[in-house]
């Protein structure tokens, strides 16, 4: 089935599950897809926010704020989630876009900034054509169930571990 868009989710602890899904972007929009990302979590100048105006058909949008969360997530965090999240329900069912990225939702959803039950009824909702990534650490059970592609990506060894910060371009 060509025109079935499938459910990909992109876990673990290890890095590369946002750089997968922008590689999975490209490959889209060189193929004369279009392309939605919405970033949970994030609100920070990450350097694939210039992507949209170097390719055609690539949409980033953020919903996070500008630092990360460290503890209890604040009464801001979850308004900016669940209004993104909304906008992108109603993103995913126009059926504009082939592929849709939900960048740290597991993320989002660990920290209960969103349900579970809302990003389901997102999933089984969406048109049959549209193929949908979600990305972050602890995709809950439940998701990867509903999934239909589940890659884990394992930490072995990291250079964050010798001290070496986010480098622009590659982490960040």
């Amino acid at each position: 089935m060509p025109d079935k868009g499938y459910v990909q989710i992109y876990t673990g602890n290890g890095k590369g599950k946002t750089t997968a899904s922008l590689g999975l972007a490209l490959r889209a929009i060189c193929s004369g897809k279009k392309v939605y990302m919405g970033q949970f979590i994030k609100g920070m100048d990450y350097s694939e926010m210039k992507a949209p105006s170097l390719l055609d058909g690539l949409i980033i949008e953020q919903y996070g704020r500008d630092c990360f969360i460290k503890n209890d997530p604040t009464e801001e965090d979850i308004r900016i989630a669940k209004e993104g999240l909304e906008k992108i329900k109603k993103i995913i069912n126009s059926g504009e876009y082939d592929l849709v990225i939900l960048d740290e939702l597991n993320v989002a959803l660990y920290y209960q900034l969103v349900s579970v039950v809302d990003v389901l009824d997102i999933i089984t909702g969406k048109p049959i054509k549209t193929e949908l990534v979600i990305t972050g650490r602890y995709a809950p059970e439940e998701l990867i169930a509903a999934a239909d592609l589940v890659t884990e990506m394992k930490e072995i060894k990291h250079y964050y571990q010798q001290g070496v910060s986010a480098r622009k371009g590659i982490e960040n």
